[in-house]
């Protein structure tokens, strides 16, 4: 079973003023002269990890990692203005203008895969191919799963804790609830409620206990960015069209792509991969049978460590073209 690479710093991280009172952190690690990859983080909210950059070879790829607005190492003077899905895909595009990269691979699972299917439908010509894996694509009926008629049922133990932690009689309008508790003017009502969110979507994401998962979700700033940004974006549809990803999908044909996903996904069925897969045929699909949806569950980090090998192979023709223009 592939494991993830050794542990790495950066060599290069700054910020990149994007309008709006937003400055997003980037960071660079591996070899400059490798392909340039780019890790889109899930959340929304949650912002980038040191174990990040461990899902690529350093030996042959230069690895960038951005935090969203509002989130992780990005500072903003109000974390949800000017936070869109449109805002965030301008700022991969304006980080690529700035490292002067002329195409690069897209990785990314949960939101950071709606995130990178965005994005390569709307520059298809700049990217060189796509590692996804807990296929989100966004949708009503996405959003309706986590907070409504799936994982409550799949979970109702975490579920009824976190019910109980916004004291609320209604429990079908609970993201409004939510909503409405993390706006309100009581900052350990607030807390508490973005402290409960966060740790319910922890332990909804692993079928195999990971104290560093959880430890990651416990971390107040985490938990509180996690929470804000995600009830911002649910409550918006995330700022798409309904089935946007997949009436777009014809788009990709022309891209590399490996998506990897957890039998036992939670928070992301299975479907959303399988609907994806159907609709761009020329992608991979790898179903990791004892899986759920955190990329630090085993299966799920042995198939992507594999997914970026493969990827590298796939794409190291067009990249070496696309250097030499």
């Amino acid at each position: 079973m592939q494991v993830l690479f050794p542990e790495i710093k950066p060599y290069n991280s700054a910020f990149l003023d994007v309008g709006d009172g937003h400055k997003v952190y980037y960071e660079e690690c591996g070899s400059a002269d490798g392909i340039p990859v780019l890790y889109i983080h899930g959340g929304p909210g949650t912002g980038s990890v040191s174990y990040h950059r461990r899902f690529f070879d350093p030996e042959k790829y230069r690895i960038i990692l951005l935090d969203q607005r509002g989130c992780g190492h990005s500072k903003a003077d109000d974390p949800l203005l000017a936070n869109t899905t449109d805002h965030l895909l301008s700022d991969m595009e304006a980080l690529r203008e700035q490292l002067k990269v002329s195409r690069w691979a897209i990785f990314g699972g949960g939101w950071g895969a709606t995130l990178a299917l965005l994005y390569a439908q709307s520059f298809t010509d700049r990217v060189l191919g796509l590692v996804l894996h807990s296929v989100f694509l966004g949708r009503q009926q996405d959003i309706d799963w986590i907070f409504e008629v799936g994982v409550p049922r799949l979970v109702p133990d975490y579920w009824e804790e976190f019910a109980q932690s916004l004291h609320a009689s209604d429990r079908h309008n609970l993201l409004k609830i939510f909503s409405d508790r993390l706006q309100g003017p009581d900052e350990l009502a607030r807390m508490a409620a973005a402290k409960s969110w966060a740790v319910w979507y922890a332990r909804s994401s692993l079928l195999h206990h990971s104290s560093a998962w959880l430890k990651r979700f416990n971390d107040p700033h985490v938990a509180s960015t996690t929470a804000m940004i995600q009830a911002h974006y649910f409550r918006q549809n995330c700022f798409i069209q309904d089935n946007q990803v997949l009436d777009n999908a014809h788009k990709l044909e022309s891209i590399p792509g490996i998506i990897v996903h957890g039998r036992f996904d939670l928070l992301c069925p299975l479907d959303c991969a399988w609907q994806l897969q159907s609709s761009w045929p020329t992608a991979e699909l790898h179903i990791i049978r004892d899986a759920c949806h955190a990329n630090l569950d085993p299966g799920i980090t042995d198939a992507l460590v594999r997914a970026t090998r493969d990827l590298h192979k796939m794409v190291t023709h067009d990249w070496t073209d696309s250097a030499s223009d």
